[in-house]
């Protein structure tokens, strides 16, 4: 399990849906918690919205899925299952700056 990592999580009221690991090598080596963005399971039909990012095929993903940056997860690493993929460098930088600019980290 490294960062950038897809896997499927089951969400609490959404059920399993990819999930990919945000996170360094360190904690995700010594944690018994891991940090979490949910995507789609089904094929996204509408572009991303500020806060999401379209992963696809180049990402391990059977199809588009919308990753959703506004909102974190704490995971069990024993309830990940199932690799899927791992996100692509272009869209780590995408998805970063999104969590950022959604949970206001840089203080907007």
């Amino acid at each position: 399990m490294r960062p950038w990592d897809i896997y499927t999580w089951n969400f609490p009221d959404a059920g399993p849906h990819p999930a990919v690991i945000l996170g360094t090598d360190e904690r995700i080596k010594h944690k018994p918690s891991l940090n979490v963005l949910l995507c789609s399971s089904r094929r996204a039909t509408r572009p991303a919205e500020l806060y999401e990012v379209i992963l696809d095929a180049a990402d391990g993903l059977d199809w588009a899925a919308l990753c959703k940056c506004d909102l974190l997860y704490a995971v069990p690493v024993h309830q990940l299952s199932q690799k899927r993929g791992t996100v692509g460098i272009e869209r780590r930088l995408e998805i970063a700056a999104r969590v950022i600019r959604a949970l206001g980290i840089a203080g907007r």
